[in-house]
């Protein structure tokens, strides 16, 4: 699940109102050498930080099946591992204005924020802990601890490249009033919406782990040991 917390143009807006940016030097109105000069460089920054992961051992396989949701009829879910993927975004920049032109101009500034909500890895607490099926099952369960961990460096790399491509070297030029409400209009809606489609596709690689050949594989590791935990457990029940 996304959370976003920002606000922002879509791209060809900017672009359209922008003064030409291919004019030679000796061709750039006062105005536009003033910005270019004096702004300098547009700025884009993005980090992410990992806020760490606990384990937790309370809840049992049918909690753990329920909190999962869509799971094959008569599967249980042994493990999960479950977070939040999150995204902030704060918008400003330098701005001078050009009463004689009507036009401004900003060099937007991007404070882009990716990370997770910290990482609860659950096993069920039918498999004791240092039990060779909790063993097992831990194991499957750091595999998506470390998907998740490894794939939010690259959506920074990407969202970061993207960012400085539309962003990067130039100031942005509109009517007076309007330069920094639409650049936050352009990241409500275009950045937002684009970033939370990168923070996805990382659902896509932790399905890979959960192939039915990883499930059969684990009811069958420690001598039979899984599957006699859970008809103990499910004798309990009745």
């Amino acid at each position: 699940m996304l959370r976003f917390v920002a606000r922002a143009l879509p791209a060809a807006l900017l672009v359209a109102l922008a003064m030409p940016a291919t004019a030679a030097a000796q061709q750039r109105t006062p105005f536009q050498a003033q910005c270019e000069d004096t702004l300098g460089e547009t700025i884009s920054v993005l980090s992410s930080r990992q806020e760490g992961y606990r384990i937790d051992n309370s809840r049992s396989y049918y909690d753990l099946t329920r909190l999962k949701g869509n799971v094959r009829r008569g599967s249980w879910v042994l493990g999960l591992t479950h977070t939040e993927a999150r995204v902030s975004i704060k918008v400003g920049g330098r701005m001078l204005i050009d009463q004689a032109s009507g036009y401004e101009c900003v060099a937007p500034r991007i404070d882009v924020n990716l990370y997770y909500a910290p990482i609860v890895i659950y096993v069920s607490r039918e498999f004791p802990p240092g039990s060779c099926s909790y063993q097992e099952v831990l194991a499957h369960e750091l595999r998506h601890l470390r998907t998740y961990q490894d794939f939010l460096p690259r959506a920074e790399t990407i969202v970061r490249t993207r960012l400085a491509a539309r962003f990067a070297g130039k100031p942005l030029y509109a009517p007076i009033g309007q330069a920094r409400s639409l650049l936050q209009r352009e990241v409500d809606r275009s950045w937002m919406p684009y970033i939370k489609r990168e923070m996805e596709k990382v659902e896509v690689l932790q399905a890979a782990i959960d192939t039915p050949q990883e499930y059969a594989r684990l009811g069958k590791v420690c001598a039979g040991e899984v599957q006699s935990l859970l008809r103990q457990a499910s004798r309990s029940r009745s």
